[in-house]
């Protein structure tokens, strides 16, 4: 199977920080697959927050996950606090790619990269909508920082 090959891009326009706790650690003691999903879930929440909105409200459309790239780099274990970094780009008519990049930060260790392509919908017709002019510049120039 080919490996996902994924560049960064040069800087990032929003960053959190999130602690591992037990309940994401697998048996193999370090960050789950599945709980890594789950850390930049939080992360993406925190980056809407941060413009103003809700995922469920921005400017009267909700938001859903259309797709989901990782790329594990090395692990990630209990106890550790991790930086997630964040930037939109790739941007179509309904929707944009939110590229992340996850550091532990004490060592500064790259945990994993990757991308969630992020959709508009219109919650009363539970179609795609277009990204509003405004929410638009907006991500723009978070992607600009």
């Amino acid at each position: 199977m080919a490996r996902i090959i994924f560049e960064l891009p040069a800087s990032f326009g929003f960053c959190t920080e999130l602690q591992v706790y037990i309940s994401h650690v697998n048996q193999g003691g370090h960050l789950d697959n599945a709980q890594l999903l789950s850390l930049v879930s939080e992360a993406r929440v925190r980056f809407f927050r941060s413009l103003g909105y809700t995922e469920g409200n921005v400017q009267g459309l909700a938001t859903v996950v259309g797709d989901m790239l990782a790329q594990y780099k090395s692990e990630a274990f209990h106890g550790e606090t991790l930086r997630v970094e964040m930037t939109p780009q790739d941007f179509n008519r309904y929707g944009f790619d939110l590229v992340f990049r996850m550091t532990e930060v004490s060592a500064g260790r790259e945990v994993a990269r990757g991308k969630t392509g992020i959709v508009f919908i219109d919650r009363v017709g539970r179609k795609p909508a277009p990204i509003p002019d405004s929410v638009r510049e907006l991500l723009l120039a978070v992607a600009a920082r």
